[in-house]
């Protein structure tokens, strides 16, 4: 969907994945959770590519998971908006036997416990993730469907 938001808005796009460290990647695919320590280099590097891009814009696909997470992303590129999707947990379970990653799938219950969902006074919308993906990009960029806070 990031891939897809990017086109559509004729920007580059990254995948938040690219920007882990070989220590990190290595701790996710033995199946240790990381810490707020471990991910904020991480998250520094996503904010300086989001800066870097905020004269023309730019999507990334992150877990974003934290409040101060997102702070730390919207410090480094003011105008950023956050799109959240949720779904169920047997949906992202399955949707995570499905795709070649590092982190396997027993790292879900910590990403989920992690979670601090959007909220009001953030920018960005919730959306089902059950929905097409391209009717994820156009309600995102419409802000027609799920919690709009833009």
């Amino acid at each position: 969907m990031g891939r897809m938001l990017a086109e559509k808005l004729g920007v580059e796009y990254a995948d938040g994945d690219d920007f882990h460290s070989a220590r990190n990647i290595e701790l996710m695919a033995s199946g240790v959770a990381l810490t707020d320590a471990d991910r904020m280099p991480w998250l520094r590097s996503i904010g300086q590519w989001l800066g870097a891009r905020a004269p023309a814009g730019g999507v990334v696909s992150c877990s974003a998971l934290r409040r101060n997470y997102r702070n730390m992303l919207a410090q480094a590129a003011p105008t950023a908006t956050f799109l959240q999707l949720t779904c169920s947990v047997d949906v992202l379970r399955r949707r995570l036997l499905d795709r070649v990653h590092f982190m396997p799938p027993s790292q879900l219950a910590d990403q989920l416990a992690t979670l601090e969902p959007l909220e009001a006074d953030e920018p960005g919308i919730v959306l089902d993730c059950s929905l097409p993906p391209d009717e994820i990009v156009t309600a995102f960029l419409g802000g027609k469907l799920g919690r709009d806070r833009t």
